[in-house]
């Protein structure tokens, strides 16, 4: 745990920021996988390039961390890109759950607060798969 502990710091909020960063990029990579079989665009070079864009965002609050550190702050650019990122996933998350068909498993009513949620992240993801779709013909 010390490069652990180096790279993001000491603490119990620290473990558990990191620990809900890690599940819901799983989640994250789950959805993704679900629905780009779904609509047909599953490719294995976009799915490494997923990875290694993956542990760059995952590099981002250990940035943040470090910053704190030469600026002696008590932990506020990590939470800071923490929580960006932990929201950019989960708004991500959410867009390709939907793109799966999962979103039929939601209530109506909060399906449509959602969706307005993550309208443009939708979008961007429709429009990327129907790029890749395309490229595959």
């Amino acid at each position: 745990m010390p490069l652990f502990e180096f790279m993001y710091g000491t603490g119990g909020a620290v473990m558990y920021t990191m620990t809900a960063l890690a599940f819901f990029l799983v989640m994250d990579w789950i959805a993704g996988i679900r629905a780009a079989k779904k609509d047909g665009t599953y490719a294995s070079k976009y799915g490494i390039d997923g990875v290694f864009r993956s542990f760059f965002i995952l590099l981002l609050p250990s940035g943040g961390h470090l910053l704190d550190k030469v600026l002696n702050a008590p932990g506020d650019l990590f939470g800071l890109l923490a929580f960006g990122v932990l929201y950019h996933i989960i708004q991500s998350m959410t867009a390709k759950s939907i793109r799966a068909g999962w979103g039929e498993w939601v209530p109506e009513g909060i399906l449509n607060k959602i969706t307005d949620w993550v309208q443009a992240e939708l979008e961007a993801k429709i429009a990327r798969s129907q790029q890749r779709k395309d490229g595959l013909k």
